[in-house]
């Protein structure tokens, strides 16, 4: 793989959302002044009907009061649980909202799922970047790979920076195993594989997790290694098959609801985090589809 460099040890800074228990991330250049954004969060109250911008503007504030240039703002994956603030955040900061070009096969998906007509292109041009499998972009002077990690959704990518990584939702911390597979496009024999390329990079790499819930009451937490993951997770430490592995994921996801926020952030997600547009009222308005999900 490697064209990251895994001896160069990024600057990482997170914002941890306890609405959706997301972790976002700066993830700065150690040589510059360039940062990245990793997985943000847009704030909505889904009774209300209301959006807000508290976990943005925090970014906003420590990329200001610290002189940093964004250059990218990274969706992993396209998120269930909440939805994304890189369109805002792009419009206070610059940078480019990239993702994996597989983003296409879960706009086809969902475009149906929302019934978005024909007049959508689903061709990812919302993004400024589709990232590829393998392919080798900077973060100012630091080298850094996307490899492409299926299985939660047909488009997650795992963002390989310096000695750091940021996994999205393919994995959690070791006691917190690893994420669902039953979304349309998911499958677990797929995120078995995508987790084993994840944990074939050095073991001291440190690992960013998009979500912690805190399993069995402990501290939230959202940092870790290749080494630990592969001793101590509860899915799939060394030694587990992918047989066992895709009898445990599919059982287990067989029992779990749909995320709360799912209807508004696949909608708002596969169109790069743009909101509808407004109707000549000024009014916007997302859809819920019903007996589909």
């Amino acid at each position: 793989m490697s064209h990251a460099d895994d001896h160069l040890a990024p600057d990482v800074t997170p914002f941890f959302d306890a609405e959706t228990n997301t972790i976002s991330y700066v993830v700065k250049d150690p040589g510059s002044s360039a940062c990245a954004i990793v997985d943000s969060v847009l704030d909505l109250d889904y009774a209300a009907g209301r959006i807000a911008t508290r976990s943005a503007d925090a970014i906003i504030a420590h990329v200001r009061e610290h002189g940093l240039t964004v250059e990218w703002l990274i969706e992993t994956h396209v998120h269930a649980d909440h939805l994304s603030a890189a369109p805002y955040l792009q419009r206070a900061l610059g940078g480019k909202i990239g993702i994996g070009e597989r983003i296409t096969v879960v706009q086809h998906t969902f475009g149906k799922v929302f019934n978005e007509g024909t007049e959508w292109r689903r061709d990812g041009r919302e993004f400024d970047h589709l990232f590829t499998d393998g392919e080798a972009y900077h973060v100012g002077t630091m080298p850094c790979v996307a490899l492409h990690t299926p299985g939660h959704t047909p488009a997650c990518m795992t963002h390989v920076m310096g000695e750091a990584a940021f996994v999205g939702d393919t994995l959690f911390m070791p006691d917190g195993g690893t994420a669902r597979a039953d979304f349309p496009g998911g499958d677990a024999a797929t995120l078995y594989r995508s987790i084993q390329r994840v944990l074939a990079l050095p073991p001291a790499t440190r690992l960013f997790m998009c979500h912690d819930y805190g399993p069995n009451g402990r501290e939230i937490r959202w940092e870790t290694t290749v080494a630990a993951e592969r001793a101590e997770n509860i899915h799939l430490r060394d030694g587990v098959t992918e047989a066992a592995f895709v009898a445990m994921r599919e059982a287990r996801d067989a029992t779990l609801g749909m995320p709360r926020l799912i209807i508004p952030s696949l909608q708002v997600n596969m169109h790069a985090g743009q909101l509808p547009p407004p109707g000549a009222d000024g009014k916007r308005f997302l859809k819920v589809p019903l007996d589909v999900l």
